[in-house]
């Protein structure tokens, strides 16, 4: 039997590409799975002013999606008990030891109190650690302004050359006081580039030299990494961000100029990989096989279902409905879908979007996997026509 109807794989052509033809994005790469048969668009060009078409091995700006790729290395670790999920980080990261907690999101940077506890592994892996994205208007309260000066991340799009080396961005983050307790509740992104320090330090490798030899090169994921090497920049497609006062799209990268053309100082787990859909596919593949690919054991079964597993208290998602709404919470390092409140969110379904236009989830009790990579940047937290559309079809061509 066959898992796709084949005219809703067509309709799913026929509306990805009108995104295309009406401007939204330049171009595209989907990817949908049912069991053992995938389904692949590769739609559109590589810009809009190139007319090189978009390639199935296209290399993606990833984004946040990095982000389940850091909570499994991380997770590695713990298999291994050289972390452990309760203990305090600060062997690992003293710049985070002896917190000070501002008394509220609005106060002056002197109007602190200690941290209750210490920081934990399970607090960056859930996003509770105490700090994060302020998900307000520029300069609406005064950590903001240091937030951008120290050029931290999680206060909009950055670039990964204005990002200061690893050592240097956590001296200038245990410099800052956090914006609520350890534990309290979920605060976006920068968890992630903790957890990727944090696992450079425990395991005396480079992040990126961790992930390949633990991850990538066990699976296969062979044009995934921080950066783009020369011989394979002409699959980079340009990177757009609407420019809404003149309403058009502008450069937020240039390929002939391109940020991520070099190593970068400091390895982002919270969004700086690049990656193509097959690779992505490989890793979630893994993550559905309950941890194996072929005869590599990545994790356990059982690791998997806590990482895929609701890790969030409600009080903990109070405030950060914008990312979750009311279908979806936390597990270890990605979304976990709690209610259906669309055709496709599934409870137990897990992934995530990046802001840069990638979208991946898996759903194990359907046995799918979707993957749409463009690279225009996402205009809110709230996902784009494109992302939903995509989903939509995805799950209306199931047979």
């Amino acid at each position: 039997m066959a898992a796709f109807v084949k005219s809703r794989l067509e309709r799913m052509h026929q509306v990805l590409g009108e995104h295309i033809e009406q401007k939204q994005i330049s171009g595209l790469v989907a990817l949908v799975s049912h069991q053992d048969e995938v389904h692949v668009e590769t739609l559109g060009t590589l810009a809009f002013d190139n007319p090189a078409p978009m390639r199935r091995d296209s290399i993606f700006r990833v984004a946040s999606i990095t982000k389940p790729i850091t909570a499994v290395a991380a997770m590695i670790l713990v298999a291994e008990c050289k972390l452990r999920l309760d203990d305090p980080v600060d062997r690992w990261l003293p710049e985070l030891a002896d917190r000070k907690v501002l008394t509220s999101i609005s106060s002056d940077l002197s109007e602190t109190v200690p941290a209750k506890r210490a920081i934990t592994l399970r607090d960056l892996l859930t996003y509770t650690a105490g700090f994060g994205s302020v998900m307000a208007k520029a300069d609406t309260y005064p950590i903001q302004k240091l937030i951008k000066e120290y050029q931290i991340g999680g206060d909009g799009p950055m670039l990964p050359s204005a990002m200061p080396a690893m050592d240097e961005w956590l001296k200038r983050l245990g410099s800052l006081p956090w914006l609520a307790q350890p534990g309290e509740r979920f605060l976006y992104h920068v968890s992630g580039d903790l957890l990727g320090a944090l696992i450079t330090r425990a395991s005396g490798h480079s992040f990126g030299t961790f992930l390949r030899e633990r991850i990538f090169e066990p699976l296969g994921m062979k044009d995934t990494g921080f950066y783009v090497p020369a011989d394979k920049v002409d699959r980079l497609p340009a990177f757009y961000m609407l420019n809404a006062q003149e309403n058009r799209f502008d450069y937020f990268d240039d390929v002939e100029q391109s940020a991520w053309q070099t190593a970068p100082l400091f390895e982002s787990g919270g969004g700086g990989l690049v990656s193509t859909v097959d690779d992505y596919w490989a890793f979630y593949r893994m993550m559905l096989n309950q941890g194996r690919h072929g005869n590599e054991q990545i994790l356990s079964r059982a690791t998997v279902k806590l990482m895929t597993t609701d890790q969030l208290t409600p009080a903990q998602r109070t405030g950060a409905e914008i990312f979750f709404g009311r279908h979806s919470s936390w597990g270890l390092g990605m979304s976990v879908d709690i209610a259906r409140r669309e055709i496709y969110q599934n409870p137990g379904r897990f992934g995530w979007d990046g802001g840069y236009g990638t979208t991946a989830y898996a759903d194990p009790s359907e046995g799918v996997i979707g993957i749409l990579f463009t690279q225009r940047m996402m205009d809110s937290p709230t996902p784009p026509r494109v992302f939903t559309d995509f989903w939509t079809l995805a799950y209306e061509a199931l047979a």
